[in-house]
């Protein structure tokens, strides 16, 4: 009984690939969100997902995006540019001595 119980579950693949820096952080994507769900419908789902980008059927864009249903540790991800605002090193110098003396005759 226990035999036929073994066989129904799913087994985690093992086919991570340290030499290969993408293959082996998306493993550990793949593995950490294999320990998080205890489905066997989401296990099998996460095997398939794995052996696809093994198998270089499907590419890291790809995984990440159908993977991420199953994450728990990640945000999603916003791109979204941010301003960012440049000032000369004389306008800069000036602001900040006219602050420090600001603050010191308040």
């Amino acid at each position: 009984m226990s035999e036929s119980n073994t066989e129904n579950k799913t087994q985690k693949l093992n086919i991570d690939r340290p030499q290969d820096f993408k293959f082996h952080i998306a493993y550990g994507a793949y593995s950490r969100a294999w320990d998080e769900n205890t489905s066997e419908a989401t296990r099998a789902k996460l095997n398939e997902l794995i052996s696809s980008l093994a198998n270089d059927e499907s590419s890291y864009s790809i995984f990440y995006a159908r993977i991420q249903e199953y994450r728990s540790d990640s945000t999603p991800i916003i791109s979204s540019r941010s301003r960012i605002e440049t000032v000369k090193k004389k306008d800069w110098q000036r602001g900040e001595t006219q602050h420090a003396r600001n603050r010191r005759h308040k």
